[in-house]
């Protein structure tokens, strides 16, 4: 693991993000975010197409259940993540918005453990897992910092075509 080493230190500053219901108008603002190739891929529909055609946090009971906004101290939105139930397992899915992406103030260490911390609350006794593509270096290095470890790397079929990924899985040290 990688944690605290000079190459990535894990930033002093501590940001207050709250994890909140997605709702309504918070979900129609997280759809407009746009990220820039090659991560545009993680580009959503239009919020009227994603409540029509009842895909992700379109639908109201999926997004109840399996999606949470992250908010600055200002309740500004900054984020989202996504609690996928399986077996003893919970996945998550994450996001920063576009524009605080890559801006090496560690925010995206935080947000990874605030949504960690939330996975937990909702179900203490599974595992935490994601999946990172394994081109995606940056975002690797950041769930390192923040407790995970890659375990297994596979191909993953997607609308665009196959890729591979890392699962990565937490780690519950208290020593971060």
């Amino acid at each position: 693991m990688t944690s605290n080493t000079p190459n990535h230190p894990i930033p002093a500053v501590k940001y207050t993000f709250n994890v909140v219901p997605l709702s309504d108008a918070l979900a129609e603002e997280l759809s407009t975010w746009r990220y820039e190739p090659p991560f545009d891929f993680y580009n959503w529909s239009t919020w009227e197409v994603m409540q029509q055609l009842g895909i992700e946090f379109g639908d109201a009971y999926i997004r109840q259940q399996q999606y949470a906004a992250v908010t600055d101290g200002d309740g500004a939105l900054i984020g989202f993540a996504q609690f996928f139930p399986l077996l003893g397992v919970t996945r998550i899915g994450l996001g920063l918005r576009p524009d605080l992406c890559g801006q090496g103030q560690g925010l995206g260490f935080f947000l990874v453990q605030a949504i960690v911390a939330e996975a937990i609350r909702r179900a203490p006794e599974d595992e935490i897992d994601l999946e990172v593509h394994v081109w995606n270096t940056h975002a690797i290095r950041t769930y390192e910092r923040a407790g995970f470890v890659i375990t297994d790397t596979y191909e993953k079929p997607t609308a665009a075509g196959d890729v591979t990924v890392h699962c990565m899985c937490y780690t519950r040290t208290e020593a971060r």
